[in-house]
């Protein structure tokens, strides 16, 4: 008897943590915070829209290998993207005040046609609950998040573009 009930208590116990991360991170609107373009104007991120159509966040910093790959990669596509489904991305970057100035001339060198956002305080990344970078979102047309990964490999911008895909076609997202 104690064997089932602790196996009911386990099995109840994950069953309420999943749905707990499911209503965290599905369907999240965006936090209100008032960050910096490249230009070093304000911008909130209540800005962040995209006239119905799917949105991309990705936190990233100069520093960071893998977030440099991951937006390289995407920028050799993303006029296709944006041709085809609409998409539009923003690119934050989560350098300090020490490496911020570095985040304009690596944009306009590496030719990132993105809106870039500077968030050095991580004001924007912790209301995000942001841990490792790269770590990316993708939002619905009504704004809200619901998808997200962290990490880059060669092909993630394959999987990234086919939920951009199914957001336009009305699909859900899994």
């Amino acid at each position: 008897m104690k064997i089932k009930f602790q196996l009911t208590f386990l099995l109840l116990l994950v069953s309420s943590i999943t749905f707990a991360q499911e209503s965290v991170f599905k369907y999240k609107k965006l936090p209100s915070v008032n960050i910096k373009d490249v230009k070093g104007q304000s911008f909130s991120t209540n800005s962040i829209v995209n006239d119905g159509k799917p949105v991309i966040i990705s936190f990233w910093a100069t520093w960071c290998k893998p977030c440099v790959r991951e937006l390289t990669t995407i920028a050799d596509v993303y006029d296709e993207w944006v041709k085809e489904t609409g998409v539009k991305l923003y690119a934050v970057s989560v350098d300090d005040s020490r490496s911020m100035t570095l985040v304009a001339p690596m944009v306009n060198g590496k030719g990132w046609d993105y809106t870039v956002l500077l968030d050095p305080n991580s004001e924007f990344k912790r209301a995000m609950n942001v841990g490792p970078i790269p770590h990316t979102f993708l939002l619905n047309g009504k704004g809200e998040v619901v998808w997200q990964h962290t990490s880059f490999s060669e092909g993630d911008e394959l999987n990234l573009i086919e939920m951009v895909r199914k957001l336009n076609k009305g699909e859900e997202i899994k």
